[in-house]
């Protein structure tokens, strides 16, 4: 196990790099400047403009930036194009506001995706289980910025509820209870919305694992020994064939973080994939190289804890 963990967080490290170098080049080959002045503005002298270029290696051919950036990320030296500030500042400021979202969008959709699933497979050819699979097929196919879109409208139209930001700012709270649960529903109405995808394809994994363990010959057996019908189902079937939980975790980091850069712009959200997403508008190449490489360590960590687990529920499983 321990060697397998090794080997694994090697591979992470080399891929982690390999992601945030492709996506650098993939951005700074698309149309637009980083120079936050015009063309024709006489203030801006050349000498201006070349120190400019040097302080932020926009000298230097794109492979050479890609690794001097690299260097003052991790030596903390990283500067914002837009405003100067250390890159490693801004975005500890915005991870965890992201790091509490996608968590829990992730809770929401296992537990969720784990309920419907069972239920499903309970009912396996009945009306419920073909009622699920429809809501199930739907919600993977709507768009989650649809559906964000559908929500903040329909609340601004016809409630006064607040719907952007982390918090409702301008009122003042009559104890601490209720300023925590006007935070709690501002982080709850983006994370429901991030989770619809995750909870339709969790449904379905575990709708069809319940369903492959229940034709199993020890769940016969067990049948044959005259135990209950929800003994059989909650206690033996249920255990075994929650290996597709396990395993959809790794599976639902990368949707989860990509699609919380979507969300957080729509619902105002101040966190990671909003600054992304204000980076890429802005040309800010370091802080994209920082926020490209931060991303794709939490996932591919997300796939080894996903991995670990699933040797841990299943023993058969054996890591060499």
């Amino acid at each position: 196990m321990l060697n397998f963990i090794i080997r694994r967080l090697a591979i992470s490290v080399v891929l982690a790099f390999l992601i945030s170098l492709i996506s650098f080049f993939i951005i700074t080959l698309t149309p637009g400047s980083p120079y936050p002045w015009g063309e024709l503005n006489p203030k801006i002298t050349p000498q201006v403009k070349e120190a400019f270029k040097k302080k932020f290696h926009l000298d230097r051919p794109l492979i050479e930036q890609y690794w001097l950036n690299m260097r003052d990320l991790f030596n903390g030296n990283l500067k914002s194009i837009k405003d100067d500030r250390p890159v490693l500042q801004k975005i500890g400021e915005r991870l965890p506001a992201t790091i509490s979202l996608n968590v829990l969008a992730a809770v929401i959709s296992l537990s969720f995706g784990l309920a419907l699933g069972v239920y499903a497979a309970k009912h396996a050819g009945k009306t419920p289980d073909l009622l699920t699979s429809i809501l199930a097929f739907i919600f993977i196919a709507m768009p989650g910025f649809w559906i964000s879109y559908l929500i903040v409208i329909g609340l601004v139209r016809f409630t006064d509820v607040p719907i952007l930001g982390t918090q409702s700012y301008g009122v003042i709270f009559p104890n601490a209870a209720s300023m925590w649960l006007d935070r709690f529903w501002h982080i709850a109405l983006p994370a429901v919305v991030l989770s619809i995808g995750g909870i339709a394809v969790q449904s379905r994994f575990i709708r069809a694992s319940m369903i492959e363990t229940l034709r199993e010959d020890y769940i016969r057996t067990a049948r044959a020994k005259g135990l209950e019908p929800d003994t059989v189902f909650f206690k033996h079937a249920l255990r075994n064939s929650i290996r597709p939980l396990i395993t959809g975790i790794g599976g639902l980091l990368p949707g989860l973080i990509g699609g919380s850069v979507i969300i957080e712009t729509i619902f105002a959200y101040p966190g990671l994939g909003r600054l992304g997403y204000e980076a890429v508008l802005e040309r800010d190449y370091p802080t994209l190289v920082a926020i490209n490489f931060i991303v794709a360590a939490l996932i591919l960590i997300g796939n080894l804890i996903s991995d670990v687990l699933y040797a841990v529920v299943d023993p058969r499983v054996r890591l060499e």
